[in-house]
């Protein structure tokens, strides 16, 4: 059942992003060229992504449960670490560069033209880089406020 839901969600998310244009590199692109002629259709997508989405979790945080999971998914991550950083300017150049990002790809899988077919193998590609790198170098976040059970207490003043 959760297959299902699940397709059912994806292609609702597809649709959507048909709709706004999210699928049409020129638009995208538009929309990063803020020193050329710069598009800002793409502003009130995101605008519109975002109040739809600050709007639900007022709704969701009050529920005991997610309705087809056990339990909320939160992560404990609070800080921006080198990772994140490297990520987003990587995801930030790719999408810069050719005008997709992986969700808007996907979709035009259903209407794909000859960027979808160069793009979506790159992305794959730095996926599995992404789990090789990361295995090999096992990146691990500490928090250094969490305390070690090998390390003393600390005496305090006072």
């Amino acid at each position: 059942m959760s297959n299902i839901i699940a397709l059912i969600t994806g292609l609702i998310f597809g649709f959507g992003l048909a709709i706004s244009g999210m699928t049409h590199t020129e638009i995208v692109l538009g929309f990063l060229d803020v020193a050329g002629k710069w598009n800002p259709s793409l502003l009130f997508v995101l605008g519109g992504a975002v109040g739809v989405t600050v709007t639900s979790f007022y709704w969701i945080r009050k529920l005991p449960k997610p309705v087809l999971a056990e339990t909320f998914i939160v992560t404990e991550v609070k800080n921006i670490d080198r990772p994140l950083l490297i990520g987003s300017v990587l995801f930030g150049l790719g999408w810069g560069i050719s005008g997709y990002c992986p969700g808007p790809a996907i979709a035009l899988l259903a209407a794909p033209n000859w960027e979808v077919w160069v793009f979506l193998p790159a992305m794959l590609f730095g996926y599995g880089l992404h789990e090789y790198v990361s295995k090999k170098f096992e990146v691990t976040v500490v928090n250094p406020t969490d305390k070690f059970p090998s390390q003393p207490e600390q005496p305090t003043c006072g």
